[in-house]
């Protein structure tokens, strides 16, 4: 009867090491998934303040023959001047119906 014994408490011991083994790699698992979606994060914050810096992102309306404007507040905080070169980077975001 005593051999019974040992070996449940040599079964049960080896079962709650397997679970505190388990924990310990699932909670490592998750501070490494932490990190690399604070990465992640920083990584995209400072893409978008590079994209941003000393660039504006402004909606506007395309006119006839394809032209856009600037809007004053852009030009102003930019400093663009009349004969500028400036690059222009298009996403449409929204179509409006053809007139008929």
């Amino acid at each position: 009867m005593d051999d019974n014994k040992n070996e449940s408490d040599d079964t049960s011991g080896a079962f709650k090491n397997a679970l505190d083994k388990g924990t310990e790699a699932q909670l490592a698992f998750m501070k490494h998934l932490a990190n690399v979606q604070q990465e992640s994060m920083h990584n995209f914050f400072s893409m978008i303040q590079g994209l941003t810096y000393n660039n504006a992102m402004f909606k506007t309306t395309v006119q006839y023959g394809g032209r856009i404007s600037i809007p004053e507040a852009e030009r102003q905080a930019l400093n663009i001047e009349d004969g500028d070169l400036v690059q222009v980077i298009i996403m449409p975001i929204d179509r409006r119906p053809k007139k008929t």
